[in-house]
């Protein structure tokens, strides 16, 4: 039996309050970033460090109230990537606008779904795995920092300091980028040969990449570098000679260089990422098994009285869990149906709608295993959801096209293409709730939390972040619109958003539909990934499980643009010198924690700051609303300065936090 004392207080008014209120606003500020730069950053813990900042004064609060909280704003950094498929139904032309219903439903259906399959996967990917979940982890130690500061222990206090400092030079860092006082980006591209191979390196000011890299570790940071060396060291170079592309006209080395990236290295990193994630799923076809399995077993020795599961243990029932998961059928096939309506496909709709159904129950299913093992091996930040996208949008295309074969007429083509898009949504929001819910409830084992509690509070944070994703999205494109629509006139012309991943996410089902798709970009890829699967497993088999190479981190970053993997090699390298050199010091392992706290104080530093920059930005929808009153620094200090204060910054702040460890070791 569990005490009284084992019961703290977690979901609370206030905190559900609290957690929707900065889901609001995490959420639009995500939508405007994802459009941006076809990125989002997870939101567990800066939204834990507003929670304990407030509710601090409130002398009931617990670590589990302030988990809570993050758990129902985590869902702002995830959900928001819906904007990868979303806008794709604009550049189509399907939309002149988004409904509001239908996309809340779309959100909502797949976010719900999401937190359903977290139940069976809890149990095979986080309570019996050795995942290192480094943002969940970070999350805990922030809590941890919180609590153990209110209540004065020394490492506590160091702790907060080091989340302070690493958020506030992170801030200052990322301001320095946004304002365009320097460079956003550190870069270096050159041609060779005959003029037409060309190649480069590029990084992105950011300490919160960094921050990533260090929490990651070496193993992951030497996984990205091999697919960087990949793809900018054998892809770029071979590309960019045998494919010259005369009917373009490129300015320099770095445009000729981003348009073959853009379209043959990046499909071949989809395929790296298709591989892997597949590998992914068979490796976890027995633990998921077995784990959906032991739930059932525990249920019903909990119904006969046979044990009494410890709080920590205590998911959502399994029945409701399946009773969702049929019932979600329902709303599912009325929005396909609804979205279909008397157009094009009215002759085809039941097997469509049938079909989409069933794909988003299973494919969502296996999304959200192979993003909650991406999660756990990287970070929910940096699992590449949108290359989880690509693959279902594949997947649906190839049953969509074959029900949708004989049809004929002028808008069938976009009508299919359409339709698979909206089911890739679904899925990926499945996808995306699965792959953060599982790195919340990392966090919550850490801080003992109730599973069923956060799967509750996460489900509230979805149906919030839904409601505020449509209306975003519509003002940002009536404002600016999208690159590659035809026919839209937006407030601001000549501003358009790039929505990276929706462009080619529609421009593979446009492919996959119509038969133009590049296969032999995704095979290269995909003998690429076989290899990496092959080193993988050798290097873990000759080493008895101490060397590893992740073929789902070379694949990320043969996928993803250097500028945002090489900051997080960097960081992982930084990180790997620093704990080899407190190796043999006093207070080693304490230096280690605080050098976490850094590290994640850099995440929460830029996160905040992009946060307040995007919502200023959506406000007034000016993007030049800083840089319009700042005078960039000259060349080439301007990609100097950004190199040597992250590395000053970094290295400076690890330092301390071996003085600090030392000293509290000393008092102790």
């Amino acid at each position: 039996m569990t005490t009284p004392s084992a019961q703290p207080v977690e979901i609370t008014v206030r905190g559900i309050i609290l957690g929707v209120l900065i889901t609001l606003l995490f959420t639009a500020s995500q939508v405007y970033m994802g459009l941006k730069v076809g990125l989002t950053f997870a939101t567990s813990i800066p939204a834990a460090v507003i929670s304990m900042a407030l509710l601090r004064f409130f002398k009931s609060a617990t670590i589990q109230e302030n988990n809570i909280v993050q758990t129902i704003a985590s869902s702002a950094g995830t959900l928001s990537s819906v904007v990868f498929t979303l806008p794709g139904l604009l550049i189509l032309g399907w939309w002149a606008h988004l409904p509001f219903f239908t996309t809340f439903l779309a959100c909502t259906i797949g976010g719900v779904l999401g937190v359903m399959y977290t139940m069976p996967l809890r149990r095979a990917l986080v309570t019996n795995s050795d995942l290192p979940y480094p943002e969940g982890v970070a999350a805990a130690e922030v809590l941890k920092v919180g609590t153990t500061s209110r209540e004065g222990a020394a490492e506590g206090q160091a702790g907060l300091w080091a989340v302070i400092l690493g958020a506030l030079s992170s801030a200052v860092y990322a301001a320095g980028a946004v304002s365009t006082w320097m460079a956003g980006e550190i870069s270096g591209y050159f041609k060779f040969g005959k003029g037409t191979g060309a190649t480069g390196m590029a990084g992105s000011s950011s300490l919160a990449l960094m921050g990533a890299g260090h929490l990651m570790g070496i193993t992951v940071g030497i996984a990205m570098f091999a697919g960087l060396f990949i793809a900018w060291g054998l892809l770029m170079p071979i590309l960019t000679t045998i494919h010259p592309h005369p009917e373009q006209v490129f300015a320099d080395a770095a445009a000729r260089a981003g348009y073959i990236r853009a379209n043959e290295v990046r499909f071949a990193g989809a395929g790296v990422i298709g591989v892997a994630a597949l590998w992914a799923i068979g490796k976890l076809v027995v633990p998921v098994w077995s784990g959906l399995m032991s739930a059932l077993e525990a249920q019903r020795k909990r119904k006969s009285g046979e044990i009494d599961l410890p709080r920590s243990e205590q998911d959502m029932p399994v029945w409701i869990v399946g009773l969702v998961v049929i019932l979600s059928m329902v709303p599912a096939g009325w929005l396909l149906m609804d979205f279909i309506g008397n157009g094009a496909l009215a002759a085809i709709g039941l097997p469509l709608v049938i079909a989409g159904v069933a794909y988003i129950i299973i494919a969502g299913l296996l999304a959200a295993a192979v993003c909650g093992y991406m999660a756990g091996l990287i970070g929910a930040s940096n699992s590449p959801v949108s290359g989880v996208a690509i693959l279902a949008v594949l997947g649906v295309a190839i049953i969509v096209g074959l029900i949708g074969r004989q049809l004929t007429g002028p808008n069938v083509e976009q009508a299919l293409v359409a339709f698979c898009m909206m089911v890739t949504t679904v899925v990926l929001a499945v996808a995306v709730i699965g792959n953060d819910n599982l790195q919340d409830l990392k966090t919550g084992q850490l801080v003992d939390a109730t599973p069923w509690k956060q799967q509750v509070a996460l489900i509230i944070g979805v149906i919030a972040g839904a409601a505020v994703i449509p209306w975003t999205l519509n003002m940002l494109h009536d404002v600016y619109g999208f690159v590659g629509e035809v026919g839209h006139h937006a407030i601001k012309p000549n501003a358009e958003l790039e929505a990276p991943q929706a462009g080619l996410i529609s421009t593979l089902a446009k492919g996959a539909i119509g038969g133009h798709l590049p296969v032999g970009f995704l095979a290269i890829g995909a003998v690429i990934g076989g290899i990496l699967v092959v080193v993988d497993e050798s290097l873990r088999a000759m080493s008895k499980g101490r060397l590893a190479l992740p073929p789902l981190g070379a694949g990320l970053a043969i996928y993803l643009p250097p500028a945002v993997t090489s900051p997080v090699v960097v960081g992982a390298v930084i990180g790997w010198v620093f704990e080899k050199a407190i190796a043999r010091a006093k207070g080693r392992e304490i230096a280690s924690r605080l050098s976490v706290l850094v590290a994640s104080g850099f995440i929460v530093g830029e996160s905040l700051l992009n946060v307040v920059y995007a919502g200023a930005v959506s406000i007034t929808q000016d993007p030049e609303i800083v840089s319009k009153y700042i005078q960039p620094l000259p060349k080439p200090w301007d990609m100097l300065v950004p190199l040597a204060g992250a590395l000053i910054i970094m290295i400076g702040l690890f330092i301390w936090s071996a003085g600090q460890a030392k000293k509290i070791e000393t008092d102790n």
